[in-house]
């Protein structure tokens, strides 16, 4: 049996797929169902709450969710085909008629790369555009957390105009950071005087003033003001914020190149964008990565029988692959490593191991 597509090639690749699909479906139901269950805990005190507009808001977090789990579902379901073509005894007949386990594992390292592409150009701009579709209908229906955040506060930056500096936090952005939701504008005058607190429903960017609109103002010695709308002046751009403000795994593939670009231009990190980019180019390579690390616990059933600590072995090869990934990471976007080593090092030291063990095992 060669590369080439023949009869068992095509039988294995089909069967790899049906599994992954199964495994894809079962998954993508699992996280449905717990992040509508932790959204409805989060959302279900605000103004409005339905439990139709819950499942939306979770249907939108969704394929942000599957596109980090999306590598274990391949482990998965790679280490489930080849245990089923085993317990049939399927490898063994094409063991017996000269097939060696490098050509009964391409269909499934082909697959995995159609696969680890159809995550990159597919998947992946619909999880970012899922995602800016949730800031959006978050911003629009007043919907908020009922729960602290885990971090220590909303995201704040500051901005410097002839009338003073103005310190800006909010709880929701939309748009790439020209929209606001319970936005804080702290102003300061030229001396550098506390002049009044802002707390605004709503804030767009506008050309050169934000407009804030449902505000309460705090002023030293005065009442508490209601006002409809105000503008605050401002010489931020929409540029600006949006590299400020958008975390890079909300930008698509297709996007982060400019991003990358335009953060440098302005004198912005680009470390999490590019290691963003890599992170996504590798992940072809990683899904094959984990069709070797199945191969290597599930091949030797063969031989010496079925264990459930060597399924868990694998699995356990899966997760400890991905924590590495993660730490790898921090380095890559702290700027500590460069990003296409942070992002390529786990896939070609998980890679080159599997291959090393298969080598060993059926090549001596």
């Amino acid at each position: 049996m060669s590369i080439v597509p023949g009869t068992l090639w095509r039988y294995f690749f089909r069967h790899y797929l049906k599994t992954f699909t199964g495994y894809f479906f079962a998954v993508v139901l699992i996280i449905l169902l717990v992040d509508f269950n932790e959204t409805a805990g989060r959302l279900s005190s605000s103004p409005g709450y339905t439990i139709g507009l819950g499942l939306y808001i979770s249907l939108l977090r969704v394929p942000l969710v599957v596109q980090t789990a999306i590598p274990f579902i391949a482990l998965l379901a790679s280490i489930a085909t080849l245990m089923q073509l085993n317990r049939k005894y399927e490898l063994v007949v094409a063991r017996a008629s000269g097939v060696s386990a490098w050509q009964f594992l391409a269909p499934l390292l082909v697959a995995n790369l159609i696969l680890g592409l159809a995550t990159i150009f597919l998947l992946n701009p619909l999880a970012t555009n899922s995602n800016s579709i949730e800031d959006n209908v978050m911003l629009d229906t007043g919907m908020r957390s009922a729960q602290p955040a885990e971090d220590t506060g909303p995201p704040f930056f500051r901005q410097h105009t002839e009338e003073g500096d103005t310190i800006i936090s909010a709880e929701v952005s939309a748009d790439g950071g020209t929209r606001l939701g319970d936005a804080t504008f702290i102003r300061f005058d030229a001396e550098g005087e506390p002049l009044d607190r802002l707390e605004a429903k709503q804030a767009e960017l506008g050309d050169g003033a934000w407009l804030l609109t449902d505000v309460t103002r705090f002023r030293a010695g005065a009442p508490r003001e209601a006002l409809e709308a105000i503008e605050v002046p401002t010489n931020l751009s929409s540029e600006f914020l949006d590299e400020s403000l958008v975390p890079p795994d909300s930008i698509s593939i297709y996007e982060l190149p400019g991003k990358i670009a335009a953060a440098r231009s302005y004198g912005v990190s680009a470390d999490g964008y590019a290691m963003q980019f890599h992170r996504l180019v590798a992940l072809p390579a990683l899904f094959s990565a984990m069709t070797l690390i199945a191969a290597m616990v599930s091949l030797r059933f063969v031989r010496f029988g079925q264990s459930m600590a060597v399924i868990l072995g694998g699995i356990l090869a899966g997760f400890v692959l991905y924590v590495v990934s993660e730490v790898i990471q921090a380095f890559g976007e702290a700027g500590t490593l460069p990003p296409v080593v942070a992002a390529w090092l786990p896939v070609v030291v998980a890679a080159s191991l599997g291959t090393t063990v298969l080598l060993h095992k059926e090549d001596g």
